[in-house]
């Protein structure tokens, strides 16, 4: 999986009501931050083992999109864009929480190894298409998250333009596109699937 993958780019704060719940303010621009390929995990059934003793760790469960051709300008997201998954940003809060105090980067609390499990890809349904799905997330057989690209702030479009303009953006480039609203932390042996509609497309055991 990791072979494949160039960059993985992730979009902060992209659901209002998620931003709200931390007691952040909307964006008025995507935020974007960045995950070390090592963070990419398969989340197949495998057990995925995360730190115990750096404070809460939080889910957040997203749409991951995969560039599969070199930007250019004008690129529409459905040139760009032939497969997609689900995945979990698993972050650090307190240790996030204590940086953002300080104005640090956010490399310690998001971009440990396998903060970033990611389902089998399935086809890409087009920009307008995919918000005919909601996808979720279940902790131990409970939905916990619920999203649609609908409710996003910033649009797919919007995001792979930004990064493009921005960073770059080519073939094998990860976007993790950011998470809505009931994120909470993580407890050890708590089982996660992540479901697009009825299908579940992965799922992870915390050890």
């Amino acid at each position: 999986m990791n072979s494949l993958i160039r960059n993985v780019y992730c979009v902060g704060r992209n659901y209002k009501l998620h931003a709200l719940e931390l007691g952040n303010d909307v964006p008025k621009e995507p935020m974007i931050f960045m995950k070390p390929t090592h963070a990419v995990v398969p989340c197949d059934g495998h057990v995925i083992s995360l730190p115990k003793d750096q404070g809460e760790v939080h889910y957040e469960g997203e749409i991951v999109i995969l560039i599969g051709r070199d930007y250019e300008p004008g690129n529409r997201v459905n040139e760009l864009v032939d497969v997609m998954a689900l995945g979990i940003d698993f972050t650090l809060r307190d240790v996030q929480s204590t940086i953002k105090q300080k104005g640090h980067p956010w490399t310690a609390a998001k971009g440990f190894k396998s903060s970033a499990p990611l389902s089998p890809y399935i086809a890409f349904p087009g920009s307008e298409e995919i918000a005919n799905q909601d996808f979720t997330v279940l902790i131990n057989k409970s939905e916990v998250q619920r999203g649609n690209t609908r409710d996003m702030i910033f649009s797919l479009q919007e995001i792979v333009d930004y990064i493009a303009l921005h960073y770059g953006l080519g073939k094998g480039d990860l976007i993790f596109t950011g998470t809505p609203a009931g994120v909470g932390p993580v407890a050890s042996g708590d089982e996660f699937e992540l479901l697009w509609g009825d299908q579940q497309l992965g799922s992870c055991v915390v050890g």
